[in-house]
């Protein structure tokens, strides 16, 4: 109602043409393909179309004669404490000195060696480390078998406005369809299998595992279920399928599997669980048969309406929230087609991108619901045993861009799982402080984890980053930034923020060469040597104490408040300009011109922080840019995204549209999924949250409107979108200057709007009546109230 009664208000009072942007929402919303995914790993990574409700995960492949849905549950993980030695990375036995004796090393040397830094505080594994930390595992398969050898007119498809699959296919004159789902709302996987005629239905319905666990299959009124426990740790599982048939017979046979018989209609529900509880030190509950029977037996009771029903509201009231309308026409040919043609039809093109911009939203509403587990490397969606990087919770970037595109895309509820993980690390990350570090109060966590706690190092010389529970941190007060919910604020983000800034207030050292606080060791992420007050980690070491000084005083913590103020007083910033005009890497001037390493960490101060801008900053705004052009645009899919959002905050729209571009055409697998390679969904989510940061920012306290909107984006609309401030946002503009803002305040307050548009004459209106504002430059200031709906346009 809100939406419509603006666009009333819009249409009585404006007399500006609006750009006429044709999209056909039922294409544009669509990957299609007209063929099956191969029955293999790279099919399954290249091709399947992925569906997901938050927990539970699966991947349509499609085939004719053999259907796999692959499914996984996000707590089924190898390692942890079921495994003998685990240790949750810590040491085995205390190093006394190890620490203050690298730290004396990097004071006299300058840098030291990464692999010196191992040898003295990393994990010394005389056990394979990847048995005990583990990895994601997939559940298994739900394999279908139908009669079916010859077919036409195939087509597969995702339908990502509704969050659902389809199937469908001509095989003797019969038009059979499959449709598939996973509903939140019901917490299972649904299938529906029909035809076009009564009694074409055959068929058979089995659950095949991997072999790296135990398993007792078993079918009893048309439900399979398969129990067990993984060898790695006895961690027990269980899933179970009902098979419900309209007409014809059905058939439990000795296998496990299910058989059909000249049925008209066949639905298919399933559940998973096993009895993982995020409860530190033990991480395990309740066996998880009753709560997988519960699911099965509820959701088997309601038609396969109902259950679409509920799932496409549940679904639609997260998506519908943002539509963005670049003026694209997608063409009538499978989406692989259209994603080979890149970059040879506007057209398509902008179609392509906003289709991208909404798979991202649909990635993170599929694998990242409340009371789950956060989106790991993979989302939810695994399909191996040992799965790259254990599909894992990588901390030195990683999640982080998982959960950009959450406040800014109006997804909050998504960013619970990832606040309620953060806050899980606290207990082990405790006892990694004290026995790594000597550090009484506060919690740390390095540069990867587990759902089993792992706070501490890791073997590898790379990865060595106790900074990633202060970027954790930070990224959980940024949230409350948009929503301003100050019960979140004091219940959930404050005390992590306390206590992280705790641990640093213990770990930092003053440099002797100039007196300054900094990290020591600390190192770039991934490359270079450990040095003293690598520039980011100082970087979000600043952005910590700012964000704890803020969220103290709201909480009415003086003492802390008062701590951080001090720190901040001493603290390095991590910004310095070096030798060849580049935003240095490092505190030491030593930054390679020709170095061309995927990870740009020292650009964290442009994003996600706010160190650096071209309008506040233009110094070491333009470091950045010569940093960044020396690293090239080169990079994983991963990295590409992050640097889209670091161009757009640098205000060059039409150099991060390169990156989108390049993104698109390097680095995006048929199935739209992004590729590091291999397959790895950050990229995804740093994409989408980069064409949200072309269109709107907030991280500098004024709502900037369309701030690097490129060239290629002449004409077009966008609602929904977030600001920090609690502020729902709406454009559509014309030659790249908006025409239309539209407004929604949550907890009014004043706010500020930039934009060009401001340097003519404007018009704000509210519930019809003109709002008094003024006008600054390029920034326009007015007071708002509560639920607040505001729309300002030019005067013509």
């Amino acid at each position: 109602m809100r939406r419509r009664s603006l666009l009333v208000l819009a249409a009585v009072l404006m007399t500006v043409p609006v750009p006429v942007v044709e999209a056909n929402p039922g294409r544009d919303m669509v990957l299609w393909y007209d063929e099956p995914a191969p029955d293999t790993n790279q099919g399954w990574e290249t091709r399947s179309l992925p569906i997901g409700n938050g927990a539970m995960g699966a991947t349509v492949f499609g085939g004719v004669q053999a259907e796999r849905l692959q499914f996984n549950e996000k707590t089924l993980w190898t390692g942890g404490p079921g495994v003998s030695d685990y240790n949750y990375g810590n040491w085995s036995e205390p190093r006394p000195g190890a620490l203050e004796a690298i730290r004396q090393r990097v004071i006299n040397e300058g840098q030291v060696k990464p692999e010196d830094v191992l040898a003295s505080l990393g994990l010394k594994s005389d056990t394979p480390r990847h048995r005990r930390f583990g990895a994601y595992q997939s559940f298994g398969d739900l394999r279908l078998a139908f009669p079916h050898t010859q077919f036409t007119d195939y087509r597969r498809e995702l339908d990502i406005s509704r969050g659902t699959a389809k199937v469908s296919y001509v095989a003797d004159s019969v038009r059979y369809t499959r449709e598939y789902f996973a509903t939140a709302k019901d917490d299972v996987l649904v299938a529906r299998i029909s035809a076009d005629r009564p009694g074409k239905i055959t068929m058979n319905t089995r659950i095949q595992v991997p072999a790296n666990r135990t398993s007792t299959v078993a079918a009893s009124k048309g439900r399979i279920t398969v129990t067990g426990a993984l060898a790695s740790n006895g961690l027990r599982y269980e899933t179970q399928a009902q098979v419900n048939n309209q007409g014809g017979s059905r058939t439990d046979n000795a296998d496990g599997s299910v058989s059909v018989a000249g049925a008209n209609e066949v639905t298919l529900v399933l559940a998973a669980g096993t009895d993982y509880a995020n409860d530190y030190p033990k991480y395990r509950g309740d066996d998880p048969h009753k709560r997988v029977t519960l699911a099965v037996n509820s959701a088997q009771r309601k038609s396969f309406g109902i259950l679409q029903f509920r799932h496409v509201a549940d679904y639609q009231e997260l998506f519908g929230r943002v539509s963005l309308n670049l003026g694209g026409r997608m063409p009538d040919v499978p989406t692989d087609d259209v994603l080979a043609a890149y970059g040879t039809d506007a057209a398509a093109d902008r179609a392509l991108e906003q289709l991208f911009f909404a798979y991202g939203r649909y990635l993170l509403i599929a694998s990242s619901r409340p009371g789950s587990l956060p989106a790991n490397l993979q989302g939810v969606w695994n399909v191996l045993e040992a799965p790259p990087w254990q599909a894992d919770y990588h901390l030195n970037i990683n999640i982080q861009m998982n959960y950009f595109p959450a406040d800014t895309t109006n997804l909050a509820e998504t960013a619970e799982p990832f606040a309620e993980y953060v806050d899980s690390l606290r207990e082990p990350g405790r006892v990694t402080a004290r026995d790594m570090y000597g550090v009484k109060q506060g919690w740390v966590a390095h540069h990867a984890s587990n759902i089993y706690g792992w706070t501490g190092a890791w073997d590898h010389p790379a990865y060595f980053f106790p900074e990633s529970g202060a970027w954790l941190s930070d990224q959980l007060y940024d949230h409350y930034r948009f929503t301003l919910d100050s019960k979140y604020l004091a219940t959930k983000a404050y005390p992590v923020m306390k206590e992280t800034a705790q641990f640093w207030l213990e770990f930092l050292q003053t440099d002797p060469k100039d007196g300054k606080l900094v990290a020591l060791p600390s190192r770039s992420p991934e490359i270079g040597p450990h040095t003293a007050g690598a520039s980011m980690s100082q970087q979000i070491l600043w952005l910590l104490f700012t964000d704890v000084l803020e969220a103290a005083k709201i909480v009415g913590d003086k003492d802390f408040a008062a701590r951080a103020t001090e720190v901040l007083g001493k603290l390095d910033p991590g910004l310095r300009v070096g030798k060849w005009g580049q935003l240095q890497e490092w505190k030491a001037d030593i930054d390679d011109p020709n170095e061309t390493h995927r990870h740009v960490s020292h650009m964290f101060a442009l994003h996600p922080g706010k160190q650096v801008s071209p309008r506040t900053t233009p110094e070491l705004a333009e470091a950045a840019k010569v940093s960044l052009n020396a690293r090239t645009d080169a990079g994983t899919g991963w990295s590409k995204a992050w640097k889209i959002n670091f161009w757009a905050r640098l205000l060059d729209g039409d150099r991060a549209h390169k990156l989108l571009a390049d993104q698109l055409k390097t680095s995006t697998l048929p199935n739209l999924w992004d590729t590091h390679p291999p397959f790895q969904i950050d990229g995804n989510f740093g994409a989408t949250a980069g064409a949200t940061e072309m269109l709107l920012q907030s991280h500098l306290g004024a709502i900037d409107v369309l701030p690097a909107v490129p060239r290629s984006w002449p004409d077009g609309r966008v609602d929904g979108l977030r600001a920090r401030g609690d502020v729902t946002v709406g454009v559509t503009w014309q030659s790249g200057a908006p025409t239309q803002i539209r407004l929604l305040t949550g907890k009014g307050d004043a706010v500020k709007v930039r934009s060009s548009m401001f340097r003519n004459a404007v018009r704000v209106f509210s519930q019809g009546q003109l709002v008094p504002h003024t006008t600054d430059g390029d920034v326009l200031s007015f007071a708002t109230r509560n639920k607040g709906e505001y729309l300002i346009v030019p005067v013509s």
